[in-house]
């Protein structure tokens, strides 16, 4: 009777950790195509800014969360194949390919963390250089349009503030046609607008575009590491769920 007892209790701890991995495999798959869902939308939602950073190592973090989160659909799935053909080999590859998730998440996250460090010291060393020397240049078209997107979307003039445009490359040349700040830092947009620079005409937004757009990556930062977070934790969870099937299955002399 203690022979059977073992037996039956062996079956059923089994049994329910098949069911428990097979439950995080659908957690595990929606994870990842939130994940993934989070790195597509940092590079599509205000993708122009991209070009007015120094480094890509903000868009380097997206690639990686969106590598890392199609990875993950196609673990999840090689891990509902997994629990149901109970085969130790395919629990073996199951495990190691979450340990190289979670690997490549972590480097997602030291890369956010050590962006979200300097940030503010890049924008404040390299953004007013870009928009003074590059806007309305030749062969810098994109950095144009993500000036003045940039300004519209955030409601801001200039890097610190709309006095930066009086010494730049395109507002003292004839091009400007005497404007003293591009048309885009006017509250409502006609040709020639920039050439009034009173605060009823043009946005005069505290700390400028830089604070604005470090508040905006600092946040597209958070949510990064928070998504990274949050899966990890599933995936250490699957590990060990992993483990002991893997075990139990071993166990099995059937």
């Amino acid at each position: 009777m203690t022979a059977v007892y073992k037996d039956d209790q062996g079956d059923w701890m089994t049994v329910c950790l098949k069911y428990l991995l097979f439950v995080f495999n659908v957690l595990f798959w929606v994870g990842g195509a939130a994940v993934m869902g989070v790195g597509i939308w940092t590079l599509i939602d205000k993708s122009d800014y991209l070009s007015l950073l120094a480094s890509s190592t903000f868009a380097v973090s997206a690639y990686i969360l969106i590598l890392a989160g199609a990875l993950v659909m196609v673990t999840g799935f090689l891990g509902c194949c997994a629990v149901i053909r109970e085969q130790r080999s395919c629990l073996s590859t199951y495990f190691c390919c979450l340990l190289l998730i979670f690997l490549i998440e972590l480097v997602a996250g030291v890369l956010a963390y050590v962006y979200y460090q300097r940030l503010s010291e890049e924008l404040k060393q390299h953004l007013n250089e870009t928009m003074t020397e590059n806007y309305a240049q030749p062969g810098k078209e994109a950095i144009t349009l993500a000036v003045d997107r940039l300004q519209q979307d955030f409601k801001c003039c200039g890097s610190n503030n709309s006095f930066d445009w009086l010494h730049s490359v395109y507002m003292t040349s004839a091009v400007s046609e005497g404007r003293v700040v591009p048309d885009s830092c006017c509250k409502t947009i006609t040709t020639l607008c920039g050439r009034r620079d009173h605060p009823s005409n043009i946005y005069k937004t505290e700390g400028g575009c830089i604070t604005k757009l470090e508040q905006f990556l600092a946040d597209h930062l958070l949510i990064i590491g928070a998504v990274g977070i949050g899966v990890a934790c599933l995936q250490i969870c699957g590990m060990v769920f992993t483990c002991c099937l893997h075990r139990r299955i071993k166990l099995d002399p059937y």
